[in-house]
């Protein structure tokens, strides 16, 4: 179509396109806000609104409590195990002690020291004794910590359990939040794409086409960018079912199309030459012939053959002799290349 308009007019066309991309992008942009803020329409959910509030808070502060008194337990039993050891080392050394006094005691055999004998016995049983305190002390520890673990196992076990029991329900929740944002984004985009195509069939050709077209951009991409990808998947089921839908609505559309278009070419085939030419816009035919095609018919035809005047497809005239000059020139051209003589005048002087 190019070819037939004229420099400024192209270059004027160009700049009109470039007005619909600009306004089609801030469409676009303003679009993509709103939908991107629906689902904040929804309340925020949480695993907590999904459990008993009491019964939750109680096994957490259970579950800290153990934690604190599993640390302060580990915090005594470094203690008492540091005291063990040095009652160990004590005793150790008390017993080696009285081992060597007692083996001198042996070789002298002075029974005058029987009194240090006890004495040094009763030691080194107080010793022993120590000892044996703190391994008590220590064993007390070791089971204040096991129980501190267990009771935090226990109940973080029981607060596990609740918290998969609310995960369930919170998922089945979240996949119904999401339907509904879906539904909010689909009640938003589908009339746009509705309004986009009824614009398309009736006011793409108006004076306000830039904003037509950007408009109609704005629509696709609403719907089939910003809403597609939140297609609930379920499966898989819905995307599918979805693309079957919109397959058959689109293809029965171009079905139908496409045989009333035909209908109405078989219709202005079956007119005189002259009442089709009238009926046919002159921009229109210029575009068809620039691609070596019938305006008529739109059919393919060899324009550099000098000897073809009329379509062979449908019998519209394509070239006719100037009344003016003879020359062969295009009956859909308004002017002669070759005088400059309208139609008009050519029939006049013809008369």
């Amino acid at each position: 179509m190019s070819k037939s308009l004229r420099l400024t007019e192209k270059w004027m066309r160009r700049g009109l396109w470039l007005v619909a991309v600009v306004f089609a992008g801030f469409l676009i942009g303003l679009g993509a806000t709103v939908v991107d803020d629906l689902p904040k329409v929804e309340k925020q959910l949480t695993l907590d609104d999904y459990m008993d509030a009491n019964a939750s808070k109680a096994l957490r502060s259970a579950i800290q409590k153990s934690e604190f008194a599993g640390r302060d337990a580990n915090a005594a039993l470094e203690q008492a195990q540091l005291k063990r050891k040095s009652a160990q080392a004590d005793s150790a050394a008390a017993r080696e002690t009285f081992n060597n006094w007692l083996s001198t005691r042996r070789a002298t055999q002075l029974s005058d020291q029987d009194p240090e004998l006890i004495a040094r016995t009763r030691a080194l049983d107080l010793l022993k004794d120590r000892e044996r305190a703190a391994g008590a002390a220590v064993e007390a520890q070791q089971q204040a910590a096991l129980d501190a673990r267990q009771a935090a196992a226990r109940d973080q076990r029981k607060l596990g359990e609740m918290e998969q029991a609310a995960q369930q329900l919170l998922n089945a929740e979240y996949r119904r939040v999401e339907l509904r944002v879906f539904l909010y984004r689909l009640a938003l985009t589908l009339p746009l794409l509705v309004i986009a195509g009824w614009i398309f069939a009736k006011k793409r050709k108006t004076t306000w086409w830039p904003f037509v077209w950007g408009f109609i951009m704005f629509a696709l991409f609403a719907f089939f960018v910003e809403l597609v990808p939140y297609l609930p998947s379920y499966g898989g089921y819905v995307r599918y079912i979805v693309g079957i839908v919109v397959t058959v609505v689109v293809g029965r559309q171009a079905i139908v199309s496409l045989n009333r278009y035909l209908e109405k070419q078989k219709l202005a085939e079956q007119l005189p030459d002259a009442q089709r030419r009238e009926e046919l816009s002159y921009d229109t035919a210029l575009t068809r012939l620039s691609k070596s095609v019938c305006p008529g018919c739109e059919r393919g035809v060899d324009l550099k053959n000098t000897a073809l005047d009329f379509c062979p497809h449908c019998g519209i005239g394509l070239f006719d002799p100037c009344e003016v000059c003879s020359t062969r020139k295009s009956a859909i051209a308004k002017f002669c290349h070759a005088c400059g003589a309208t139609a008009e005048r050519g029939k006049l002087l013809a008369a």
